[in-house]
């Protein structure tokens, strides 16, 4: 991907980072995040989380060889009775598939609100990851995770924090219990598409993982 010029225009509303990323695609049209973004047409889904996650997948699509066909954002901004987990064809600027996705216990009940990356916290961590391998354990087809940011996530492959499927991210979960069960910090997807999704973005895609209000952007080695 041919980029002559790149800037990242941040505006600050409510003390939140709100901008938009652009790039230049080497004649004189620039793109920018919010076209991406409502090209998609799905609003469920955070601006700012989509922003973010487009900001990393251009940093990080040529010095890390990452797959540039996907990019798969978990916003967890949203409770774990939306459908939070959005898996976009970055060339089409189409979301490929919507799906719910658990948290961690100790991150929260129906929102996750706390996040971290020592082992056995049983929380989520936030963050860009690359997918890496898949495998057969207990819960099935599962696809391991490289967290890419030390201090944030880059424990991930040795606290085992796998994409898997589970029966406690099923919709008749939430309508038992009304939220959905929760992980030992995996971003648990239900039974029905989790093995196309993980056949579609398995060896080299990028993974964001998204909260609101966490000091995050501030800490991130990808976005700074």
């Amino acid at each position: 991907m041919k980029i002559l010029a790149a800037i990242w225009v941040t505006l600050f509303l409510s003390q939140s980072t709100l901008g938009f990323f652009a790039y230049h695609t080497g004649g004189d049209e620039v793109i920018t995040s919010r076209q991406v973004y409502d090209q998609l047409g799905e609003k469920s889904l955070s601006f700012e989380a989509f922003d973010l996650a487009y900001r990393g997948w251009m940093e990080l699509t040529d010095s890390l060889s990452i797959k540039h066909d996907f990019l798969t954002i978990v916003d967890f901004s949203q409770p774990s009775t939306k459908k939070r987990f959005y898996l976009i064809d970055i060339k089409k600027r189409s979301i490929i598939y919507q799906e719910y996705v658990a948290h961690g216990k100790n991150s929260g009940d129906l929102w996750a609100e706390n996040f971290s990356n020592t082992p056995k916290s049983n929380q989520s961590s936030l963050g860009f990851y690359k997918t890496a391998e898949t495998y057969h354990g207990k819960h099935g087809l599962s696809l391991k995770l490289d967290g890419l940011e030390k201090g944030i996530n880059h424990l991930a492959r040795k606290r085992a924090i796998v994409i898997h499927s589970a029966d406690y991210a099923e919709e008749a979960f939430i309508k038992k219990y009304g939220r959905l069960g929760r992980s030992f910090g995996c971003p648990a997807l239900p039974s029905k598409n989790y093995a196309k999704i993980i056949n579609r973005i398995k060896e080299g895609t990028l993974l964001f993982v998204y909260a609101t209000g966490q000091g995050y952007v501030q800490n991130s080695s990808v976005l700074n």
